[in-house]
Order: C-alpha cells, then sequence, then structure tokens
C-alpha cells in the first residue's frame, strides 16, 4: 500500500521524497488569503500525517511561502524532510527598476512592497538560493529547481541549468532539476543536462497524458525522476462529483469536459472509489514518478489527501476506464505496469 512515507530517491541524488509532497504555491495567499495560524495548520498537519517532502518558491507569494514553510520547520528533524525550493525570479523592492520590469504576483493575493523579477543567469542563481535560504531560515536545501523559465529558454540554458548542476558538484544542493507546466522543453532539459528531477505540472493526470509522449520516456531513459503537480487539473478532479463552475487549467470546466469527468467519477464509484483516490493513485502508477505535489490551505484539506493513498485502485477501474473510452490503451498499459 503507499504510504506518506519514504517511497522514492530522486535519480541517483540520494534524496528521498515521500509518495505524498507538500505543494507551497497556496500558502503563498496564491488567489486568496490564508491567514497565518491556517498556514501553520497546514503544515503542521502534513507532518503528522507523514508527509515529509515540502516544495516551495520564492515565487509563491513573493516570499511568503517560503517563510511559512521556513517558520513551521524550524525545530523539525534536518534529516527527516526533504525540502525543495526554485530559481529564476529573485523577490526585489517594488519601487527598484529591476521590479518594475519583473514578473509580478500572478494572482498571489500580498502587499505591494516587493515584486518579483526574472533572473536565469548564473549570478542570478546563486543569488536567489542564498535569499530562499534565509526566508527558509535553513542552511541548505535538498533540491533546487529551475522555474518555469517559459520565455528564458536561451538563458536557462547557458546560465542557470549549467550553474545548478556546479552547485550540486560543490555540495551546495543534493539534486537539481526543473520545473515547467510544459513538458516538451522539460523533456530537452532531462536529455541536455544531467538532472535528478524534473516536475511537471498539469501534464500528466485523468484528464491530460501529454507527458507520456516524450518526458516519460526520456525521464526513463536518463533515470530522471518526476514530481507531479496538476493532479486534480487545478480543481475538477478535486472532489467526488465537481459543480458546474469547477475549474480545469484555472478556468471554468466546459460541460463536454464536464461529463467526462461525471464519467470518471462514476467509474471510481463502482469499484467503491472516489475520483480525487483515483486522481491520485493515477497520477503516482507512472513508473518514473516518485512524489505527486498537493497543494493545500487548510489541515482538513491536508488530512483528507493523506486519506485518498489508502484506497486501493482494483484492476478493474482501468478496464472499465478503457472500456468506456476515458482512457486509452497505451495510458492503461502504463498505469498497470504493461509498459
Amino acid at each position: 500500500m503507499l504510504t506518506t512515507g519514504p517511497a522514492a530517491e530522486l535519480g541517483s541524488s540520494g534524496v528521498r521524497v515521500t509518495a505524498l509532497g507538500f505543494g507551497g504555491a497556496p500558502l503563498g495567499n496564491h488567489l486568496s488569503e490564508v491567514p497565518d495560524e491556517a498556514a501553520r495548520a497546514a503544515l503542521d498537519a502534513a507532518w503528522d500525517a507523514g508527509v515529509r517532502l515540502f516544495d516551495t518558491a520564492p515565487h509563491y507569494g513573493v516570499g511568503l511561502s517560503e517563510r511559512r514553510v521556513g517558520q513551521a520547520l524550524r525545530g523539525r528533524p534536518r534529516g527527516e524532510f526533504t525540502l525543495s525550493t526554485k530559481v529564476g525570479r529573485l523577490v526585489v523592492p517594488a519601487d527598484s527598476e529591476r521590479g518594475r520590469s519583473g514578473d509580478r504576483d500572478h494572482g498571489f493575493v500580498v502587499p505591494d512592497t516587493h515584486r518579483l523579477a526574472f533572473d536565469f543567469s548564473a549570478a542570478g542563481v546563486r543569488r536567489s538560493l542564498e535569499e530562499s535560504l534565509e526566508r527558509l531560515g535553513v542552511d541548505a536545501v535538498d533540491v533546487l529547481l529551475v522555474h518555469d523559465p517559459d520565455e528564458h529558454l536561451d538563458e536557462a540554458r547557458a546560465g542557470a541549468l549549467p550553474e545548478v548542476v556546479r552547485m550540486r558538484e560543490e555540495g551546495l544542493v543534493r539534486a537539481v532539476g526543473a520545473g515547467m507546466n510544459d513538458a516538451v522543453p522539460l523533456t530537452g532539459f532531462v536529455e541536455e543536462f544531467d538532472l535528478d528531477v524534473v516536475l511537471v505540472a498539469g501534464c500528466w493526470n485523468l484528464l491530460d497524458r501529454s507527458a507520456l509522449d516524450h518526458l516519460f520516456p526520456a525521464a526513463a531513459r536518463t533515470g530522471t525522476s518526476v514530481l507531479l503537480g496538476g493532479v486534480f487539473a487545478s480543481g475538477v478532479l478535486a472532489t467526488d462529483r465537481p459543480a458546474p463552475g469547477a475549474t480545469y487549467r484555472y478556468a471554468p470546466a466546459g460541460a463536454d469536459l464536464l461529463a467526462r469527468v461525471h464519467g470518471l467519477a462514476d467509474v471510481a464509484e463502482r469499484h467503491g472509489m472516489t475520483l480525487p483516490a483515483l486522481a491520485v493513485r493515477f497520477a503516482l502508477a507512472a513508473p518514473s514518478v516518485a512524489s505527486v505535489l498537493l497543494g493545500v490551505r487548510t489541515a482538513e484539506e491536508v488530512r483528507r489527501n493523506a486519506s485518498l493513498l489508502g484506497e486501493p485502485v482494483p484492476d478493474a477501474v482501468w478496464e472499465d476506464l478503457l472500456r468506456a473510452g476515458l482512457l486509452d490503451e497505451e495510458t492503461v498499459a502504463v498505469v498497470t505496469g504493461g509498459a
């Protein structure tokens, strides 16, 4: 049975992660404010549930998520958890020239005192890590990811990616990689650089299997582990039965897609499962996937998510999904170990 305990090593780095990871974006006040007490309660509940992978980034609330994660982990045995953060954006004063030209908050509800500035240079990566360590209150992180270089691919290839590899060689971090919402450039990074791990969001779930086209085969060839975000497809797979207005890729889901999701829920219910449990277990079934990162706002959500790992998936579920046209043969072969 899957547990939140140690589940997989990231590449050959020696860094181990639990099957369930804590996604720190909501604790940066993504889309709505999370009170300090609720954020702390969610992090404490994750620890109590056995979650030992905590992922955050400067981007999440212009440093707020990092501060909250660091405060909650302070005093916890450092050797018992895996801490991941990202580079590519610097937190700068809002009135600075650099701040005016950089990325802002992208839906994070935070004060206007600071902004984000893109920086995928080697020097920027070093500075970013130093500032993240200060916000987190730790001497080192375990995993360092180049964060969403979508519009800066050349700069990331020339600066950030070679630099994080060098930092690993210097012993400053233990595992390195990149995180994006697009599997195609991630595939290129896996093939070009000696990465331990990639984080891909929204490209491997019950509604989108695009990571299977190129990223998963490349990861298998190179021994690169995969962390998954977006396994609930930004909301539409997060409840037993999505209501009208449920979101898919952060926009209201259309009628056809909602009908498809209800079909998935029908199959899950026939076999005594919930749709969210099916979504999580599907995500973890791909061979290269080491962990799923689930973003939460409350302790109750943490406990619900941890319980999903205990719901077994009968083989007949995959057969029924295939028969209903809700999964294809190649996908079913992957999740059942046939490919």
